[in-house]
């Protein structure tokens, strides 16, 4: 059996998280089995089926530049421990170089960095990052990106351009997330949905997600549409602020937060159009689940085109809440829903055909460095 090693923050339900539990879930265990390096001591919505599929959770030190030496310390005697590692697989972003340097120093032939976002935030860690993000083509001997825009903000132009880089599509169980309208009818009926139009959001309450855009957006539609509700699911540190600014303006009867459930892909039965205003994005998760469920769907133009799969997709500058609102209005006039089951598949984010993709990779990486 090859046990490969994710490094992560931790396996809360997130767009990464979920990305790698769908993987997970798909391969053979008897052949591929993942362990998880968490980065935070918070435990995690995916921690008891992880342990149940046979895979390890691990906790480091954390990413704080002072405890380097710490976390150095901390792999050494990991990878003592258990020398059956042979494969790291870094999803932290730049930070991800942490555990790629450990993975080096300790002489892990397989070292992979995965790219998942396009960009790299610009808060009090930005200049950390940046030179993170600098070390990496030194500690790294595979790129996996989920889509090319991933690619080039952290392995730049010439690894595009060169094609030096494995596409990992952020795959799904596409049967979960196909329209069903006895879902949709039973969700809207639980919620007092039934006369309303839905505008539906997932994900994680953070400064990237962009929900105080997003409330703004909204309190301008509702003026003009009293039978609207806004419905988020997702929580995060940013929470508390934004339930503030519902209360705020007087909006918190139209403005339904779920939190953070394990069924979203029941929700996006019940929404009739799905939102993503993100600062920035890899390509998300999310806006593949909606799509596969033939949302019509309004994204930021932050996020990259590669995430457009169907024809009910527009792509919306966060500088304009007004344009925002014409595309709301459009996207929620168009009420008909199909299977989208051969469109996902054919743009690889079937998770059967992928898992075994993946799986087969691991194996032949694994041959090539044993």
């Amino acid at each position: 059996m090859i046990r490969v090693l994710h490094s992560v923050s931790n396996m809360d339900r997130a767009g990464i998280e979920t990305m790698l539990m769908n993987y997970y879930r798909h391969m053979d265990h008897e052949k591929v089995q993942f362990d998880f390096l968490c980065n935070k001591t918070k435990p995690g919505a995916y921690d008891e089926e992880i342990k149940q599929m046979g895979g390890h959770i691990f906790h480091t030190p954390g990413l704080n530049p002072a405890k380097y030496p710490q976390y150095l310390k901390y792999m050494k005697k990991l990878f003592e421990k258990y020398p059956q590692y042979r494969i790291v697989e870094a999803h932290n972003g730049a930070l991800g170089v942490y555990a790629l340097h450990a993975a080096k120093k300790n002489k892990i032939p397989i070292r992979i960095f995965h790219a998942h976002g396009a960009s790299i935030t610009k808060d009090w860690k930005w200049p950390i990052k940046i030179f993170c993000r600098s070390r990496l083509k030194y500690n790294i001997n595979h790129n996996f990106t989920c889509g090319i825009e991933a690619a080039r903000c952290y392995f730049g132009n010439k690894v595009v351009e060169n094609k030096d880089y494995e596409f990992i599509p952020n795959a799904i169980e596409v049967e979960r997330f196909l329209y069903n309208e006895e879902i949709r009818n039973r969700i809207r009926s639980e919620y007092h949905l039934q006369d309303k139009k839905v505008i539906g959001h997932v994900g994680r309450f953070m400064a990237q997600k962009n929900h105080t855009f997003l409330i703004d957006v909204f309190v301008e539609y509702y003026k003009n549409h009293k039978d609207t509700k806004l419905v988020l699911l997702g929580d995060g540190e940013l929470m508390p602020k934004i339930k503030e600014k519902v209360q705020t303006l007087g909006i918190e009867d139209a403005v339904l937060f779920v939190g953070n459930v394990g069924n979203a892909n029941e929700w996006y039965q019940a929404f009739d159009a799905f939102v993503l205003p993100s600062v920035w994005e890899g390509l998300p998760v999310v806006g593949v689940e909606a799509q596969a469920a033939d949302l019509p769907c309004v994204f930021s133009d932050n996020i990259t085109r590669e995430i457009g799969l169907t024809d009910k997709v527009s792509f919306v500058s966060t500088s304009d809440k007004r344009q925002w609102v014409g595309y709301l209005e459009k996207a929620l006039k168009d009420q008909t829903r199909k299977n989208n089951y051969e469109v996902i598949t054919k743009n690889r984010y079937n998770i059967v055909e992928e898992a075994k993709k993946l799986q087969e990779r691991y194996i032949e990486l694994y041959r090539e460095n044993i």
